[in-house]
């Protein structure tokens, strides 16, 4: 058996069809998966909204399939806006949370409705005033704990608590509503203790603004982090569901805000396998221990999460037998495509050239993710299982 069991029934079977219909690389999909995600969050946080980050995969049938299930979405572009707004989904359950935008995004985001905005800068917040007056504003601070993430968001987003203050107060000077506060402990962050330091430094920025300024924030955005089924060991779902809830609650009493939550990696990662082809299988020397294996998807074409092999995904093949470590690279003419080199996976002596592998969780971060013409080659295409 290649898929596990979270994969629908009939899955193995569906998916073997496509391998014999469609060339590879190719991404597979089982939208059952997804729906499952998505009610074992909702049931995890009974009381938050949850707002589907579209730039973890924006396939149509991902975005068509959650819509129907009332989640609402964090938007990145004006391009998301548009993939969502055509199934229907009212601007009351949309955030641009994207912090880095132009003022013309900004302006299209409340011609279509959205009046909730991410912010974290003096310039972006200004633009916000002029081009959606009036709206809600919530400011993206920064945490400490990338430490614990396989995919760290640290550096690039957010102000420190300071400046959330201070922004806050000119928001209210601009004639904006200072709304909420958010933040993100990283993407696959593994480390539940990293949401406890968030919540009480947001607990703080709360007390602050309330005490010195009259401003009475009304929701906290804790944004995405929740982990896949990758190699690296995580806890259950239901244990980061209940030590969260746990941590707001000792620093909120009976008065947690709203709780906004903004999976992507979550819902869709488990969702999906890339089968792959093995292009050559080599070694560098006639006494070389290590043996090379090239395979037709790489880091320019669905991967890139490879980087510093950072995400480590569970491989599967068709052969049996004993095993040896490989060295895992790319098709393209670029050095930088090698997925795995230090991390040594084994796969089957048996495996030849033009057999398949299987990348399992690869539904989030890979078709997004994807070149458009590197060395000419297609961007990952999908299909639904």
């Amino acid at each position: 058996m290649i898929l596990p069991q979270h994969f629908s029934e009939g899955a193995e079977s569906r998916l073997k069809t496509l391998t014999d219909q469609y060339p590879t690389p190719f991404l597979a999909l089982d939208l059952s998966v997804v729906k499952t995600r998505y009610d074992e969050l909702a049931g995890g946080f009974p009381e938050a909204d949850i707002y589907y980050a579209v730039k973890a995969n924006p396939a149509d049938e991902i975005i068509e399939l959650l819509a129907a299930s009332g989640s609402s979405f964090d938007i990145a572009s004006p391009q998301e806006l548009d993939k969502v707004l055509k199934y229907g989904v009212e601007p009351g359950r949309i955030s641009y949370g994207n912090t880095i935008k132009k003022a013309s995004a900004i302006e299209y985001f409340y011609t279509q409705g959205v009046r909730m905005f991410a912010t974290d800068s003096e310039a972006d917040l200004r633009n916000i005033a002029r081009c959606a007056p009036g709206s809600d504003i919530y400011i993206r601070v920064l945490t400490d704990g990338s430490e614990g993430a396989d995919w760290p968001l640290s550096r690039k987003f957010g102000c420190n608590p300071e400046m959330a203050v201070e922004l806050a107060v000119l928001a209210r000077e601009l004639g904006l509503n200072p709304y909420g506060v958010s933040f993100h402990v990283g993407s696959q962050q593994r480390d539940i203790d990293v949401w406890d330091g968030a919540i009480a430094k947001v607990k703080v920025i709360f007390e602050r603004l309330l005490q010195e300024y009259d401003i009475r924030l009304e929701m906290i955005n804790m944004g995405g982090g929740f982990p896949a089924m990758y190699l690296q060991k995580t806890n259950e779902f239901s244990t980061y569901a209940e030590e969260i809830t746990r941590f707001l609650q000792e620093d909120f009493s009976d008065e947690v805000p709203r709780i906004i939550l903004e999976p992507g990696r979550s819902l869709v990662g488990d969702a999906g396998v890339i089968v792959s082809e093995v292009v050559l299988i080599s070694r560098k020397s006639s006494t070389a221990l290590e043996r090379w294996v090239y395979t037709d998807v790489g880091m320019f074409n669905g991967l890139i999460e490879t980087l510093g092999e950072a995400i480590k995904y569970p491989l599967a093949t068709s052969r049996s037998g004993p095993e040896e470590e490989v060295i895992l690279a790319g098709p393209t003419c670029d050095s930088l495509d090698i997925m795995y080199e230090q991390h040594k996976y084994e796969l089957p002596l048996s495996l030849e050239i033009g057999d398949h592998i299987y990348w399992l969780s690869t539904g989030a971060y890979t078709t997004s993710y994807s070149s458009i013409e590197f060395n000419g080659f297609p961007p990952l295409d999908y299909y639904i299982l």
